[in-house]
């Protein structure tokens, strides 16, 4: 195997289908649909992809909901123009087979309700709509070279695509492995407060619990 030279190396492209969410995956994860273009019908042998997900905050527009809720992410409304930024979701690696020309293979996605993590308190703030992702693709190619021995190059971060995720597709993956629940991580001291607290009271559950504190009843 050799590394090849600038001008033999494949100029691959990507684009974005579609998501759904993946049946039958222990945890919430979307499926994204990549289509991998090779130029002139060149033949492929693999891919060893490198992918970084994005979040393009500022390229969509946020009702007064969305706004009240990303408020500890960005600051005040009138502060956007300098605080809403790219987000990042998620990294990734995925196998592209060998192929001809063009193949389209899906890219898992992992969801998490963990909102401490940015793109989810982002994700779960947005009332509907569409969320705005870049996709950026590294990696290495690798094919046949003139000589029929077999290449390998890097792919260019240059790569990318953009693709519009609906809002519902995120949220009926979430609710379909977590219904009508969110997660919340507490320090261990807190836990242990909370959990007393609880017992002393002899609530049935956590939600009573958390209603008393709050004063909702």
């Amino acid at each position: 195997m050799s590394v090849a030279s600038p001008l033999t190396v494949p100029a691959l492209a990507f684009s974005v289908l579609d998501a759904a969410r993946v049946e039958h995956a222990a945890a919430p994860t979307l499926g994204f649909s990549v289509r991998v273009e090779a130029p002139g019908g060149q033949a492929i042998r693999s891919v060893l992809l490198d992918v970084q997900v994005q979040i393009a905050a500022r390229r969509r527009r946020y009702e007064a909901e969305a706004e009240e809720r990303l408020l500890e992410l960005f600051g005040p409304v009138k502060d956007w123009g300098t605080t809403l930024r790219n987000l990042l979701w998620t990294r990734a690696t995925l196998v592209v087979p060998q192929f001809s020309g063009s193949t389209v293979v899906t890219l898992p996605i992992a969801c998490t309700y963990d909102m401490e993590v940015l793109a989810s308190r982002y994700l779960d703030a947005l009332p509907g709509g569409e969320v705005p992702l870049e996709l950026l693709f590294s990696g290495s190619v690798f094919y046949a070279g003139a000589d029929g021995r077999l290449q390998v190059a890097r792919i260019s971060w240059e790569q990318e695509a953009e693709y519009r995720l609906p809002v519902r597709v995120w949220r009926e993956t979430m609710d379909h492995h977590f219904p009508g629940t969110a997660w919340l991580r507490l320090p261990k001291r807190s836990f242990d407060r909370l959990c007393a607290y609880k017992a002393r009271n002899a609530f049935a559950s956590w939600e009573q619990a958390l209603d008393e504190l709050m004063g909702d009843r």
